[in-house]
């Protein structure tokens, strides 16, 4: 049982899942832009604007989901001293400020249109620049700060402190002064956003979890190798 946990095992488990990921991501990647350019109508009232929303709302998502996760990894480790939880994080912190960046560039480029201007400075255009600067603070000092019991304490707290963004940032469009549209897609109540539009969300909502996984897997398996060398480094 202990075998299959092996580091030998898990590199090929890793190769393997990599590989499948590489194998689909194109053939997700062309349905989700053909059902978004394509097949999707046009809003009736932002006609073809709209479909930034399917880089936009996405990338938004899992912003704030690679953050929250991040946060829930250094609690974890930071009680139970899990150092795979810290290679994990490493491996995911860049991965999050793509998105973070991503999602406030779209944003900006879907504002122009729609509100006449490229940027406002809004509760939720706001609240994700924060984001993205603790995201920044995050991978800095993950890169530059060498005591681990430094790094882990200062992590931890910069992740914890920022988390306190994410339901700012989740609620922001509901109770804050924004111009930015309420929440259209509620988990509970009634979403205002046409099935016609949900599909090809959602496919590209895939597309980009898949871009995700395989990213954090190349950069995750890179981490472990060099850990791996430098252990053995040192027993030289």
């Amino acid at each position: 049982m202990l075998s299959f946990f092996s580091p030998s095992n898990i590199f090929v488990y890793l190769n393997k899942v990599i590989e499948f990921l590489n194998s689909i991501i194109f053939i997700v990647l062309v349905v989700a832009l053909t059902f978004a350019l394509v097949i999707s109508p046009p809003d009736y009232v932002q006609g073809n604007v709209v479909r930034i929303m399917y880089v936009h709302v996405p990338a938004a998502w899992i912003s704030l989901a690679i953050f929250s996760i991040m946060t829930f990894s250094y609690i974890i480790n930071y009680i139970f001293r899990i150092k795979n939880l810290l290679i994990i994080n490493y491996s995911i912190a860049p991965i999050g400020l793509l998105f973070t960046a991503l999602a406030i560039i779209t944003g900006s480029v879907w504002g122009k249109p729609t509100w006449g201007t490229w940027w406002a400075w809004d509760a939720r255009l706001t609240s994700m620049i924060v984001l993205m600067f603790f995201y920044i603070a995050l991978i800095l000092s993950l890169k530059y700060l060498n005591d681990e019991r430094i790094k882990l304490k200062v992590t931890t707290t910069l992740s914890i402190i920022g988390f306190i963004n994410v339901p700012i940032i989740r609620y922001s469009v509901d109770y804050l002064n924004t111009l930015h549209q309420p929440t259209s897609l509620k988990i509970t109540g009634t979403s205002t956003i046409h099935t016609s539009f949900l599909l090809p969300l959602f496919l590209m909502l895939l597309v980009f979890l898949i871009y995700s996984a395989l990213i954090f897997l190349m950069k995750y398996k890179t981490e472990i190798i060099k850990m791996k060398k430098k252990r053995l480094k040192n027993y030289d």
